[in-house]
């Protein structure tokens, strides 16, 4: 005996989650199956060294769904400008918001804070039943509907299915998509640091030939660091001792907020470049790292996620008469609404990439001009601001 629902979403991470939160909003039932029991535990004293810079239009978006309301204000911290930086101790380049008149650029949230939300949201819905921790066997695709198994001997079945379960998505692999993979060859190093000096709402980058570092403002006198950087580089970074790992980052960044201190121990993503031949099929969309992967240079990624599940959703809401939620010409409708965004943030990130993971010195010069220029043109700036909040 199956159990029926309008949609059946794989991944109950972040993109997932708000995914199926989304769908109650339009009275879909909904079913969200992940791996991971859920996360619902209250804020914890430390520090989650996984964080995210959400921009104003997936702050918007996590609003419509009633999650963002749920994250606690004193976990969040509004970044009100970015400044970056080149290789030579003169090339610069300062994005303001209020230059671009916005009230703020990005807010820097908690992975941990932010799933927990979302979670608590989705146990309040009717619409929405939760199977988690849950494993999946099998899928079956057929010409109404798309079956999935769990190792538990439940069978789920919906007209819809979506894959929302990360790079190395099953659904995906078991969909057989074709999938187009280039690792970078590059590893983002994360950690936590208590500052000497205050960062004042300002996220700092700096574009060097070891790699790209990020600090990312957290609330009170603390940031997060994301420094992708080539892997043997990384796997010394890692191997560091705290006091010694905080002086290396002060260092690399131009003592920037003075000395500083690790308050979550490191941790490491490696990085890649990943392209979907597809993102629908009849009965099967894809969204978030499932669809795509970015280089984490622009902090993009989950923004892209977040877009992806946003405009999934309001395509379904937009199908009128058209009462099935898989029918492969509706979902085409959010694919072609989605392929511009996704390329061109993977050609940004990936040309940003390669232009400053080369060690040319003429290579180096031109970049380090580029910033300079470009610091000088306001309106170039704003397009790009007001491009990047989404």
């Amino acid at each position: 005996m199956h159990m029926l629902f309008d949609v059946i979403i794989v991944g109950g991470g972040l993109v997932g989650s708000s995914l199926a939160l989304s769908l109650a909003n339009g009275g879909l039932k909904t079913a969200i199956v992940e791996a991971r029991a859920p996360q619902l535990a209250a804020h914890a004293a430390d520090w989650d060294s996984r964080i995210y810079a959400l921009g104003p239009g997936s702050i918007d978006y996590l609003n419509a769904c009633g999650a963002w309301q749920g994250v606690d204000s004193n976990r969040v911290m509004p970044v009100e400008d970015m400044r970056i930086f080149g290789d030579d101790a003169r090339s610069e380049l300062d994005f303001s918001a209020y230059d671009a008149g916005l009230r703020e650029l990005a807010a820097i949230v908690e992975s941990r804070a932010l799933q927990s939300a979302l979670w608590r949201g989705l146990q309040a819905r009717p619409e929405v039943e939760i199977f988690a921790p849950a494993s999946c066997t099998a899928l079956k695709i057929e010409a109404d509907a798309a079956t999935l198994d769990l190792a538990d001997g439940r069978s789920l079945r919906a007209p819809l299915i979506v894959g929302a379960d990360g790079g190395n998505s099953w659904l995906r692999t078991q969909a057989g998509i074709a999938v187009e993979a280039r690792p970078y060859a590059q590893t983002a190093v994360v950690a936590n640091f208590a500052t000497e000096q205050p960062h004042r709402g300002i996220a700092h980058q700096w574009f060097r030939r070891d790699g790209i570092l990020a600090l990312l403002p957290l609330p009170g006198e603390r940031v997060s660091m994301v420094w992708s950087t080539r892997d043997e580089h990384a796997a010394k970074l890692m191997g560091l001792p705290p006091e010694e790992l905080a002086v290396q980052v002060a260092a690399a960044s131009a003592q920037q907020l003075g000395g500083l201190r690790v308050i979550t121990p490191q941790a490491a993503f490696p990085l890649r470049l990943q392209r979907v031949r597809e993102m629908v099929r009849s009965r099967l969309a894809l969204v978030g790292d499932a669809a795509h992967n970015v280089h984490p240079l622009a902090g993009q990624g989950v923004n892209l996620g977040f877009r992806d599940a946003r405009d999934l959703a309001a395509t379904l809401a937009a199908r009128g008469a058209q009462n099935d939620c898989g029918d492969f010409y509706l979902l085409r409708r959010y694919e072609r609404a989605r392929r511009e965004d996704i390329a061109a943030m993977q050609f940004a990130t990936d040309t940003l990439q390669r232009l400053f993971n080369n060690e040319s010195a003429w290579l180096a010069r031109a970049r380090n001009f580029g910033l300079r220029v470009t610091n000088r043109q306001s309106a170039l700036k704003n397009f790009l601001v007001q491009h990047a909040v989404g």
